[in-house]
């Protein structure tokens, strides 16, 4: 008897008992459902939610890979045991052995730590609740390590995953229900609770807080600067020039920008990677092109408002808003976590717009509304994750108000040929 047949014999032995949900869950993650809708209508299709998850996933992958070398490289790079990049994209300085190993060592725990507490809530609830294990939770897993900080606390994000999950969707009913996105309700607590560990200029490379600690012990240790660079803009330093800089001023150059071989979230870095993987979900059909166009549009838009502000004189330099409205208006799409948020959260079915124009709005709104926290926010430069947080909030409201336009168009089209 193989292990299929040993598995679906257990699902028939505790069909109808409390631990039913669990064995059913681990059968279907693994194997194909042997079940089928005979009765009602249904739509005849190859893809289910497990298989939309997957892909979604699948999209992720190389962020999470890139995201590992890039810690390895950052922390190696803050030591001075290497030197900084001086090729391209396939450079050699930055895919060796050595950095991937590091960014193994960190990031790994944090992918494990993310699925075992929150599929473990998710068995829980499935449980008490007598209902199926969704598979909702396969991509929030993966959004979760990437969107922190490496060096974040294991017991910390612990604590968010499980505040995530519970009130930022099982208390609404679970996969399908939820009027906030899990991920970035997990970083909305990690942020609030935690603030020391979500921002500034120690948290962003492995090992900083740990050299910051010997330092302010006394001991003779150059600090690490892991800034980054919407940190370094909000201070009024020039941290992105054409060309690289390591020198005692860290700069960082356009390419090194839109490539990720900056400090920064796992897998927030690569632009490019970024890029890659929203085109994969469009040409999939799992992602909305929409909300992306959308939400692009609006991002640059804000930009050019606040370029035109500076450029007509109507702030000081002096101000501590001038370098951030002053970056080039399509620079802030490759800095912070913008594009990130833009491709994987902003167009994630359940908590955006539902409706075609209803996209449209939804995505610009969350593209001008980051450019614009980031911008007046200066103690924490990022505003992509309270923006589409905000916007899941009003989702609902933009598409009540879409269709109900829709309904009176049809009423008066109505009237006129009646007439």
């Amino acid at each position: 008897m193989g292990l299929k047949d040993k598995l679906h014999k257990l699902k028939l032995k505790y069909k109808g008992k409390k631990m039913a949900p669990a064995f059913n869950a681990i059968h279907t993650f693994l194997y194909l459902p042997n079940e089928t809708t005979h009765s009602g209508s249904h739509v005849r299709a190859a893809d289910d939610l497990k298989r939309t998850m997957n892909t979604v996933i699948m999209s992720l992958l190389p962020c999470l890979i890139f995201g590992m070398f890039n810690a390895g490289y950052q922390h190696h790079l803050a030591l001075g045991e290497i030197q900084a990049v001086s090729g391209g994209f396939l450079s050699a300085e930055f895919w060796t052995l050595d950095n991937l190993i590091v960014g193994l060592w960190e990031v790994l725990p944090l992918v494990v730590v993310s699925y075992g507490v929150g599929l473990a809530v998710e068995f829980v609830f499935a449980v008490i609740k007598g209902h199926e294990v969704e598979e909702g939770y396969l991509v929030t897993g993966m959004l979760v390590p990437l969107i922190v900080p490496v060096d974040t606390p294991l017991w910390m994000l612990a604590v968010a995953v499980v505040f995530g999950v519970v009130i930022g969707k099982e208390v609404f009913g679970g996969t399908g229900m939820n009027i906030l996105n899990p991920a970035l309700t997990i970083r909305a607590f990690l942020f609030f609770a935690y603030p020391t560990w979500m921002s500034g200029d120690k948290v962003w490379v492995h090992g900083a807080v740990e050299r910051a600690n010997e330092i302010a012990g006394g001991a003779q240790l150059d600090a690490i600067s892991g800034e980054t660079i919407l940190g370094g803009l909000a201070q009024g330093k020039e941290i992105l020039a054409q060309t690289a800089s390591h020198g005692k001023e860290v700069t960082y150059s356009i390419a090194d920008a839109f490539y990720g071989f900056i400090p920064g979230s796992v897998g927030e870095t690569s632009a490019i990677l970024i890029l890659l993987g929203g085109l994969f979900l469009i040409f999939t059909k799992i992602g909305s092109w929409r909300i992306m166009v959308s939400a692009v549009l609006g991002a640059l838009i804000m930009g050019l408002i606040f370029n035109g502000i500076t450029n007509a004189g109507w702030i000081a330099e002096s101000s501590k808003f001038y370098a951030l409205m002053d970056l080039e208006f399509w620079k802030h799409l490759i800095v912070g976590g913008i594009a990130f948020g833009i491709v994987f959260m902003a167009t994630d079915p359940v908590t955006a717009s539902q409706t075609n124009k209803g996209k449209w709005i939804y995505g610009f709104l969350i593209g001008f509304i980051s450019i614009l926290i980031r911008v007046f926010n200066p103690a924490y430069p990022e505003g992509v994750f309270l923006a589409i947080l905000l916007m899941n909030v009003f989702a609902p409201t933009i598409d009540h108000y879409v269709v109900q336009g829709n309904v009176k168009k049809r009423m008066k089209r109505l009237k006129l040929k009646t007439a």
